[in-house]
Order: C-alpha cells, then structure tokens, then sequence
C-alpha cells in the first residue's frame, strides 16, 4: 500500500534519529534499513533523506564524519547526539499521544458531552 508523503513527512525525524539511537550509519544504510523494517512501507529517495539529515545536523540532534565502509569506499556516517537523543525522546512521545488521538478516532471511541 502506498503511504502518504504526509502522514510519512510528520515521522520522519523520529524515524532517522530511532535508526541512528545505537548505531552510526551513512545514508544509503538509513535509507535501506527504512525499508527492511517498515517491510518496505517507508521508501525514501536521497534526495527527500538527505535534507532531513543536514537540518537534523544543523539543529545539533546528529553529527557527521567521513569514515571508511566495511568495502573500505569513504562515507559519510551520521552520529545521534545527546541532544539527538533528547529528541527522540520528544519525538516519541508527541508521537504516542497522536496515535492514540488518532486510534481513538478512528476506533469510533464515543463520549458524551455535557
């Protein structure tokens, strides 16, 4: 099923900082392992990750660094910081609240007003 970029542009910074929390990657990785979890849900191109990823650095929630590939080929690797991980936890959070907002919605949930 084909997703909406905008239901998928409102995740996307809990969706990359989630993928760096433990891990460094470069961008191709990011973008491969998106669709290896979401079982190919999320397919992002370069040109949508690669923007995300410098305002994410430019807000001080990742850092890069070139480093040398498990083919020995330079990349460049994205790092979480502490502020990163700070907001992830936000990220997370906002996140929870909505979709709890929206399964009740959608869930029918009824409540009587006064």
């Amino acid at each position: 099923m084909k997703i909406d970029k905008g239901l998928i542009g409102g995740s996307t910074v809990l969706l990359i900082l989630s993928l760096l929390d433990g891990t460094d990657r470069y961008g191709y990785e990011i973008i491969k392992e998106l669709e290896v979890r979401s079982d190919e849900t999320f397919q992002f191109k370069e040109g949508t990750l690669y923007p995300v990823l410098h305002k994410l650095e430019n807000s001080g929630y990742v850092k890069s660094y070139m480093a040398k590939g498990d083919n020995g080929k330079e990349r460049r690797y994205y790092q979480i910081t502490k502020n990163g991980k700070k907001q992830l936890v936000e990220e997370k959070k906002k996140w929870e609240v909505f979709s709890v907002s929206v399964n009740k919605v959608i869930g029918g949930e009824v409540h009587a007003f006064a």
